[in-house]
């Protein structure tokens, strides 16, 4: 027995594929679901809290928007939330404050909550170089002491 048992150890060693689990990253997900009632929040809340390795629900009917935290895939998140019926997809908006041109065309949406335009390639794009910037504006503003001493 014991020749046989230092035998296999010997060639399990050799031999041996180690499997390893690809770890979930903690990550928020962002969705617009199409809420208007009580219900409508209750039951999307309710399904998404089930999932597993989920560790916070946030439900904004106002603005339509479900943010999920914990160990979770977005597209499983999206899917599970499908399935109750409402129509979903990802949270297509971002501040507006970070885009650059938040009037250019498919960015600005009568649609998106206040406060927020849709997230487009154009509106990503830095300015160009010889494009008016708000620099300008503030270098001949009252609250700013460097400014022009002419005026």
């Amino acid at each position: 027995m014991g020749a046989l048992d230092s035998l296999s150890d010997y060639i399990s060693d050799y031999f041996y594929v180690s499997k390893k689990r690809k770890r979930k990253v903690m990550q928020t997900v962002n969705i617009k679901v199409k809420m208007d009632c009580d219900g409508c929040e209750r039951r999307v809340k309710n399904a998404v809290s089930s999932m597993k390795g989920v560790n916070s629900v946030e439900v904004n009917r106002k603005i339509h928007k479900v943010t999920v935290s914990g160990y979770v895939e977005p597209k499983k998140v999206l899917k599970r939330i499908e399935r109750t019926g409402k129509k979903a997809e990802m949270w297509p908006y971002v501040p507006y404050n970070i885009v650059a041109y938040p009037y250019a065309v498919g960015t600005y949406d009568k649609k998106a909550p206040s406060g927020y335009v849709r997230k487009s390639e154009q509106s990503l794009l830095q300015p160009l170089p010889g494009a008016p910037d708000d620099n300008f504006i503030s270098l001949f503003s009252d609250e700013n002491p460097n400014a022009c001493t002419v005026m």
